[in-house]
């Protein structure tokens, strides 16, 4: 079968998805495997395929030729021949996979599609992700200037999920985050709350979609671009050295894409580049007139305030609902805020720091039940747990009281680091996560109070070492600790 895009055929065998059980059983399943394994296919059956024509078929299956996309992408396939390219890709084998992967859709039950698994246990939208993409690829493959990346990736949406909502707080005006059927078989994502525009994934994907779109922009002159599928390989895919996690990767990965995104944008007027990709929205639209209103203006001030608030300065926190974590025994009870402690941990057991999401899921779980199981806690005791994998795992999370402290659980929040710190460190990159991103987000968000004391476990229980004496010695030198 031939998709014919503007400058290239693209070739999609109907019988390719029976060659070979590594796609044959992966390929209707929302994670990003499954997505990089069909896109591999795709390249695999046509040999000299560009990247910016594969990801112009793809946009067209799924849709996505909106007015602003043409705008700065130009259309997705060659006016002269739109009939035989949709002919073509309607019967394409993969057209399915690849329009219910891509095309997004929030439905009336809570379902949001359009979105898969990433092997770092968070959840991407596609579409602003190859928006993205698409960009940097056409800057790139045209020696010009990238531009779109922002307005298509986040800027729109953003935008207008700010105004859609204007009227409610600024926290209701974005996300939310959900939770997949199975980890291990994804097939359905289902949020928690009623979706915004700019749901959790949609903005995971658009931060992305600017990481990667800017990093291809930006290669060498004499460099060409990797296929698809291994730019996604490299960004998604990827295996840490023990001991060293993140500190040893310079590439760029998926669990470092909201400091990643914020070195991109944050010396960008992002109130600025908001006003003008909805002036550019409504200007399409023909609908200016939306310009006129007074309140425009203060609802994406207040909208960005939150967006970095809730995506750059805190770290994403892995829910308890994906880590595969049981129900409490009895009635949680909850926290009075703000709180006035902080007090570390170290698990001890496991001893080793875990450096994937399934590895530090399989950790969550083993403490779960060793804490309901055989200490007889009503749940697992500590509020936050912080991997190596580059996330930090809900335990109790902001509002509930554990039992992590004995005697202190109701004035302070427990977080642990996973792994035996007597004699090593964490990775740096996992401190960051606790001494900077989740105390800086605990703060602003209420759950800390501004003047709290940070505290070692074994400053306030007689019989325990914790967190071990190497990590102890390290705490003592961080902001607010106090003997």
């Amino acid at each position: 079968m031939r998709v014919t895009s503007a400058s290239s055929t693209v070739i999609v065998s109907s019988t390719v998805i029976a060659h070979g059980d590594r796609h044959v059983h992966g390929v209707h399943l929302r994670n990003m495997e499954s997505f990089i394994g069909a896109v591999q296919q795709v390249e695999e059956s046509n040999p000299g395929l560009s990247p910016l024509d594969l990801v112009r078929a793809l946009r067209r299956t799924a849709g996505h030729d909106d007015e602003m996309t043409i705008h700065f992408l130009g259309a997705s396939y060659n006016v002269s021949d739109s009939e035989g390219l949709e002919r073509a890709i309607l019967n394409a084998t993969l057209f399915s996979f690849f329009d219910k992967a891509i095309h997004h859709i929030m439905t009336d039950h809570g379902e949001e599609r359009g979105v898969v698994l990433a092997p770092d246990g968070t959840t991407v939208a596609l579409a602003p992700l190859l928006l993205g993409i698409e960009s940097g690829l056409k800057a790139k493959t045209e020696g010009t200037q990238a531009v779109g990346i922002f307005p298509l990736t986040l800027g729109r949406t953003l935008g207008l999920s700010f105004l859609s909502l204007q009227d409610f707080p600024p926290s209701f005006r974005l996300g939310p985050n959900g939770c997949w059927d199975d980890v291990k078989r994804p097939k359905m994502y289902k949020l928690y709350q009623p979706a915004t525009l700019a749901t959790d994934a949609v903005i995971n994907g658009g931060m992305d979609g600017v990481i990667l779109g800017m990093n291809i922009s930006s290669l060498p002159a004499s460099e060409q671009p990797a296929a698809l599928s291994e730019v996604l390989k490299g960004y998604y895919s990827f295996t840490l050295q023990e001991g060293l996690g993140l500190d040893a990767i310079t590439s760029h990965v998926s669990p470092r894409r909201r400091e990643l995104s914020r070195s991109l944008l944050e010396d960008l007027d992002l109130q600025s580049q908001v006003m003008e990709t909805l002036a550019l929205v409504w200007k399409l639209e023909k609908t200016e007139w939306i310009a006129q209103d007074t309140g425009v203006g203060k609802a994406v001030k207040d909208g960005l305030k939150e967006f970095v608030h809730r995506y750059w300065d805190c770290p994403h926190i892995i829910p308890r609902c994906q880590w595969g974590a049981k129900p409490p025994w009895g009635t949680p009870i909850p926290l009075s805020l703000p709180l006035q402690f902080l007090y570390i941990h170290h698990t001890y057991e496991p001893s080793s720091p875990c450096l994937s999401f399934h590895a530090c899921s399989r950790n969550m779980r083993s403490m779960q039940r060793f804490h309901q199981e055989d200490r007889g806690w009503s749940d697992i005791g500590y509020s936050f747990v912080v991997g190596s994998d580059g996330y930090i795992y809900e335990g109790m999370g902001w509002n509930l009281l554990g039992t992590h402290t004995r005697g202190r659980n109701h004035a302070g929040y427990g977080v642990s680091v996973i792994g035996n710190y007597t004699a090593t460190l964490p990775s740096r990159h996992a401190m960051d996560l606790l001494r900077h991103r989740l105390v800086t987000c605990a703060v602003k968000s209420g759950g800390l109070a501004q003047n709290f004391t940070l505290q070692g476990h074994r400053q306030v229980v007689n019989y325990t070492s914790c967190p071990g004496d190497a990590f102890y010695s390290e705490i003592t030198s961080w902001e607010h600790f106090r003997d």
